[in-house]
């Protein structure tokens, strides 16, 4: 059974979502949350017969929702071909590493001007993380990994780049599916980051914060170098 197969039950469950709002904004919500969660991996060709009738949603707010997906780097259009959800490059996971670098180093600067700065929601996303790997839960571990990160780009109190960062994590979860082909393969990719983001509260709690950018700048080298030696040479976005 092919994954938009398996996705096509849980997509049913979904309908009651849609009974109040039937917008494409909803529709894409609900496919952008199959598609980071892992049920529609990338190289999935999203069939607007399946997807519409699992949904109950015409094909113009579905190939509206699609429009959407495709603004957010989520899914690809090809041409006599259809719809299919995004597989990242190396060079795609090393711009997005990047942007990180920008959002995430500064998100902690800005904090550090601030001054009042309120470190529950981070702290509550590592000590997640902690119990997930405590419980032997890896992917639960990556959610709250990713949880962490976009709350520490919160500290900086712009909803623009609040915004940004959710958009720039949902792309980057497509990446994170080649780290996920066994558990061990996840765990090794996840796990030694608890450490850093633990000393990362720590320094944020000693008002540390220009310290902290750059041990985040250095964990971000970290983790873009471990990502891209588990790209194959040759990986590209049109290869389904």
């Amino acid at each position: 059974m092919d994954s938009l197969s398996t996705a096509s039950a849980v997509l049913k469950s979904q309908r009651q979502r849609l009974v109040r709002s039937g917008t494409a904004d909803r529709v894409t919500e609900i496919l952008r949350e199959q598609i980071i969660g892992g049920l529609l991996p990338p190289g999935t060709r999203l069939s607007e017969e399946t997807i519409g009738e699992a949904l109950g949603v015409s094909r113009n707010t579905l190939r509206e929702a699609f429009r959407l997906l495709g603004h957010e780097q989520l899914v690809v259009h090809e041409l006599n071909r259809g719809v299919f959800v995004r597989v990242l490059t190396a060079d795609a996971v090393t711009d997005l590493y990047l942007l990180r670098q920008i959002i995430e180093g500064s998100a902690l600067e800005i904090a550090g001007r601030r001054g009042d700065v309120d470190l529950s929601a981070v702290l509550a996303a590592v000590e997640a993380g902690e119990r997930a790997a405590a419980e032997g839960r890896w992917q639960d571990l990556a959610t709250a990994d990713l949880e962490f990160h976009q709350e520490i780009v919160a500290l900086a109190r712009s909803p623009r780049l609040d915004q940004l960062m959710r958009r720039l994590l949902a792309e980057l979860r497509l990446a994170f599916h080649v780290m996920s082909g066994s558990a061990t393969s996840s765990r090794s990719f996840h796990e030694p980051y608890l450490k850093r983001n633990r000393r990362l509260v720590r320094l944020l709690q000693g008002k540390r914060y220009a310290q902290a950018a750059e041990e985040m700048r250095a964990y971000l080298d970290d983790a873009h170098a471990q990502l891209i030696a588990a790209f194959r040479p040759g990986e590209s976005e049109a290869a389904h």
